[in-house]
């Protein structure tokens, strides 16, 4: 998480959550969440970091750790402000799916929070199951949570 190619992506996103959720966290309180996992959780066979760049810039990115023996929990699936509506968080969730599956993983959980209707609407349009009352006020619920089960990956050799 410290890769000179996420700062950028993690410095953004920074500021976006300071902007939706300063009056309800305080300000600067992003930089603390972002800050909350420790980047060997991401390391390893059990969790994985994903960066897009176009022409040395990173565009977009997410990453994943272990949540339990068979989750895996995704975190920070981002695109930059400058490259939004080009479908590249689709592609970035595709990614860390296949790569979850293969690493063995046969669910994924997330969260977002209630100010940021785009990445609910992109989980529940790409298979994701809510894991709270849909009809209920996201500002009543804080963090939505969201599960999906994947996809055994294929055999190898076939």
């Amino acid at each position: 998480m410290h890769d000179p190619r996420v700062r950028p992506l993690l410095d953004e996103l920074a500021v976006e959550y300071d902007s939706r959720y300063g009056d309800r966290f305080g300000r600067g309180a992003a930089a603390e969440e972002l800050n909350r996992y420790p980047a060997s959780e991401f390391e390893g066979r059990g969790g994985a970091l994903l960066v897009i760049q176009e022409n040395g810039e990173s565009v977009a990115g997410g990453a994943f750790r272990r949540y339990d023996a068979d989750t895996a929990e995704f975190k920070r699936i981002w695109t930059h402000s400058a490259h939004r509506r080009r479908g590249l968080a689709r592609l970035v969730l595709a990614e860390l799916e296949s790569l979850a599956a293969r690493r063995g993983y046969r669910r994924v959980y997330l969260t977002t929070g209630p100010r940021q209707p785009e990445a609910k609407h992109l989980y529940l349009t790409t298979g994701y199951e809510a894991q709270f009352d849909l009809d209920q006020d996201p500002e009543l619920i804080g963090a939505l949570a969201f599960t999906k089960n994947l996809p055994a990956p294929p055999s190898p050799g076939r």
